[in-house]
């Protein structure tokens, strides 16, 4: 450990995942509550998703993603895109992981998430989950991952954009 408190050797891991940007049918967001037993008090709100499996597509990967955390059953052909990608580095207490992602958009009437399809790593570590009005989302203190959710919810206006690169960047709860 570092005099600063950041952990000087961690695993690197790279892996390619997808994320969706699910709302209902009066724009409300579907997030979850994201922490890492390494930083006491650490938490962040996130999109679903999650690690393409080897021989999956990013659509195929987005659909089982969207079961396994919510429980939401639905064709591939009601996602829109992928709209954006990028390659994200998240640090955190135990790892630094370099991921690519796939974003994919969906909107669908509101229904009561099912957790059951959880994995363990998800169970010890996901806090909960909320659909957000886009005003509180917007207005809120509470780190949101990605970042540029907002931006990205807003590409469903501009098809003939995607998908949008949205270059590389770091959302860490303990610095690379």
């Amino acid at each position: 450990m570092s005099d600063d408190g950041v952990p000087v050797q961690r695993p690197r891991r790279t892996r390619s995942a997808v994320r969706v940007v699910l709302t209902d049918e009066v724009g409300r967001v579907l997030l979850f509550e994201d922490s890492d037993l390494g930083v006491p008090g650490a938490r962040w709100w996130m999109t679903p998703g999650g690690g393409i499996d080897p021989g999956e597509t990013v659509g195929q990967a987005a659909v089982r993603e969207l079961r396994e955390e919510t429980g939401l059953e639905l064709p591939e052909d009601q996602l829109l895109g992928p709209v954006a990608v990028r390659t994200v580095w998240h640090g955190y207490s135990d790892q630094i992981v370099e991921q690519a992602e796939w974003f994919f958009l969906v909107s669908v009437p509101a229904f009561v998430v099912d957790i059951a399809g959880h994995t363990e790593d998800e169970k010890a570590t996901v806090l909960g989950h909320r659909w957000w009005e886009p005003a509180r989302l917007a207005a809120a203190a509470d780190l949101v991952w990605p970042a540029d959710l907002a931006a990205i919810a807003a590409l469903r206006d501009a098809p003939d954009t995607w998908p949008v690169d949205l270059g590389t960047v770091e959302e860490s709860i303990v610095p690379i």
